[in-house]
């Protein structure tokens, strides 16, 4: 295990911001992992576990204690009892790097996941999720170390408390685990899904139904046009995704939305989500509260590309960041009366 000190952290992320780890750990295998939690441990460090870099915003003093990136790599499968195929794969994958692996072997149930940043072992913390599509459909079971008893476990899918955009990952045990692999079931020549508005309408008028590999096409194109797919150069890319989740609301508090919305003569977009609430596009809220694409003219503002989007336009600072995120949920809450949560994990604050 190589311990490196004073790590820059905003070349690890996708915003590009943020400032240095006080010490450093990339581990290749679970016993570098466990040697680097007991170092972490025995200096009484702070310990944050970094894998692709895409959905966090870093501070501009950095992390002061142990920085973990997990680099677990590899790919196998084997057949399960239900006709499916199970993929073990490692939590220092790239994600995408998967979805094409799984793609191009005309496995269906990640097709409409392709294209996002990040490693395999961000993937349930979130239940990522797009275009119809979470990984919470495929997720098999998580192996990760408990941090509580030094133990690896494999957490079966139940165990994971998937819901929309969280599992306990990133809610009653944040902080507890280390993901390290993660297996997926996916289904082999299955149909792919059309199910979201942005492929139907790519895939309108076409004769035959699209197979997983013009989906993936279809969807890396979409999220090319939105700014959301990784593009060297492209001051569009320099964000970390969506930063805003789509709020879920009550049917009273949809209600209420659509009241303020008839006020202006606006109609709110939103789709059943989650039993019998709404869920409202974020987007939608941004752009209608004076956010518009392009929004802003210093090192930071919102992508051409897309209103959910927060970018560093170069040179920005976490500070410039933070200060525009609190600035677009204030206006969103006097106007809309809805409160924004966002998305990307906030690293030493």
């Amino acid at each position: 295990m190589l311990l490196q000190e004073n790590v820059p952290l905003a070349p690890l992320t996708t915003f590009k911001v943020g400032g240095p780890a006080r010490y450093f750990v990339e581990a290749q295998s679970i016993g570098e992992v466990e040697e680097a939690v007991a170092l972490a441990r025995s200096r009484r460090l702070e310990l944050f576990v970094l894998g692709g870099g895409s959905n966090l915003v870093v501070a501009d003093a950095g992390w002061p204690g142990l920085v973990l990136k997990v680099a677990i790599s590899g790919i196998e499968q084997r057949s399960s009892d239900d006709g499916k195929t199970l993929f073990e794969v490692g939590g220092g994958e790239p994600w995408d790097k998967f979805v094409a692996h799984a793609v191009m072997q005309r496995f269906a149930g990640v097709e409409c996941l392709s294209g996002i940043p990040g490693s395999v072992g961000g993937t349930p913390v979130q239940n990522v999720g797009a275009y119809g599509q979470d990984v919470s459909e495929t997720v098999e079971s998580v192996e990760a170390l408990d941090l509580k008893d030094n133990q690896v476990r494999e957490l079966c899918h139940e165990a994971c408390g998937f819901a929309y955009r969280s599992s306990i990952f990133n809610t009653s045990e944040r902080g507890r685990f280390i993901i390290l692999r993660v297996t997926y079931a996916l289904t082999g020549g299955g149909e792919p899904r059309i199910s979201y508005a942005d492929l139907e309408r790519h895939f309108d008028g076409w004769e035959s139904a699209p197979n997983v590999a013009e989906i993936r096409e279809a969807v890396r194109h979409i999220r090319a046009l939105k700014g959301m797919l990784i593009v060297p150069g492209d001051e569009d890319c320099r964000s970390a995704g969506s930063f805003f989740k789509n709020p879920v609301l009550t049917e009273a508090q949809h209600e209420g939305l659509e009241r303020r919305a008839a006020t202006r003569s606006l109609n709110v977009p939103s789709y059943p989500a989650l039993e019998m609430r709404k869920k409202v596009s974020a987007a939608w809220l941004v752009e209608h509260s004076g956010f518009r694409k392009g929004y802003g003219s210093g090192r930071v503002g919102i992508s051409h590309k897309h209103a959910l989007a927060i970018v560093n336009r170069g040179g920005a600072s976490a500070a410039e960041v933070l200060a525009l995120k609190d600035q677009i949920q204030l206006r969103v809450e006097e106007i809309w009366g809805v409160k924004l949560e966002p998305e990307p994990v906030m690293v030493g604050f």
